[in-house]
Formats: structure tokens, sequence, C-alpha cells
């Protein structure tokens, strides 16, 4: 159970899979979590269902602001990876997770902000497959699998590849965050 506990959720202003936002966001609330929307800009962002515009979502804090949470969910999506790994202030929010020994769930592109945050090496992965060259050339393992638990480091790193693999990449995040 997440009783008392703040999830941060990072995403850019356009590009997130919205599914990959949604169904963690609904896991948090369900194991009795706070979800807040984190964001590069104030205002609000734009999901996507693949390459078409879904819906949209109020941003609570950009990272600039954001205060101190007990966990972090990084969505994918092809295009909201790749802007925040562009953004010095979202790689350093996220760094500050792992520099602070807190959980992190990164699903399909996820962990390309993972590579430029520089926190893979030495820890084992799974993603979209299509990542796996980038993983490994940042000192990553990478693994074909539904879900992976790395507590190779100083936090849990829950990752997984794609929306199909969701069920079991909430489960997994909710209990690292536990």
């Amino acid at each position: 159970m997440l009783d008392g506990k703040t999830i941060a959720f990072l995403v850019a202003p356009e590009g997130v899979e919205q599914v990959e936002l949604t169904e963690p966001w609904k896991a948090v609330k369900q194991a009795g979590g706070t979800p807040r929307l984190v964001s590069t800009s104030p205002g609000q962002i734009q999901g996507f269902n693949h390459l078409d515009k879904a819906d949209t979502f109020a941003v609570d804090e950009t990272v600039e602001e954001a205060s101190s949470y007990d966990g972090l969910v990084l969505p994918g999506g092809v295009a909201n990876p790749d802007f925040l790994r562009t953004v010095p202030e979202a790689v350093r929010f996220v760094r500050s997770f792992f520099d602070a020994g807190k959980p992190v769930a990164a699903i399909c592109h996820a962990p390309w902000t993972l590579i430029e945050a520089d926190v893979v090496r030495g820890r084992t992965l799974t993603s979209w497959p299509s990542l796996q060259t980038d993983l490994r050339n940042a000192g990553a393992t990478w693994v074909d699998k539904e879900v992976m638990v790395c507590t190779n480091g100083p936090n849990t790193l829950v990752t997984s590849r794609k929306p199909d693999d969701l069920k079991a990449f909430c489960q997994a995040a909710m209990d690292a965050m536990s």
C-alpha cells in the first residue's frame, strides 16, 4: 500500500503514450497513493494513442517547482522521453530519485531518459526492443521480459517493454513503491 506516499509522473508537454500514464496513475490511486503530474512546462500535456492525439491532462508542477516525492513513474511513447532527455532540469529530476535511493518505474521508450541521467550502468532493464542497443551502450544489461525489477543500485528500478505489459508493470511498480 502507498498510503500517504506521493508519486511523481514525469512527462513532456506532448508525446506521452496515454495508457502508459493513465494505468499506472490508477494503480497509484488504488494503492492509496497520490499521483502528481510533473512536466517541463505549466498548463496541460497532450496524451497520445500511438500517433493520434488523445486526452489532455493538467500539470501539477513543473520540474523547476517540483517538491519531494516518494517515487517516480516515467511513462513512454517515443516523443515523450526523447524530449525529456534534452531538458537538463528533467534529467536532474530523474537523477535525484536515484541519488536519494527512491524507487523508479519506466516503461517502453522511457529508459532513454534514464540513459541521459546516467543511471543504467550495471543494471538490468527491459524496454521497447529498439532501445536495447542504447541501453547496452550505456552499460546496462537488456532483457526481453514483461517486467524487470532491478535492485542492483541505490534504489529499485522497475521496467517494462510496452502497453501489453502494463498489468505486470503496475503491480511490480506498486510493490517497489510500497
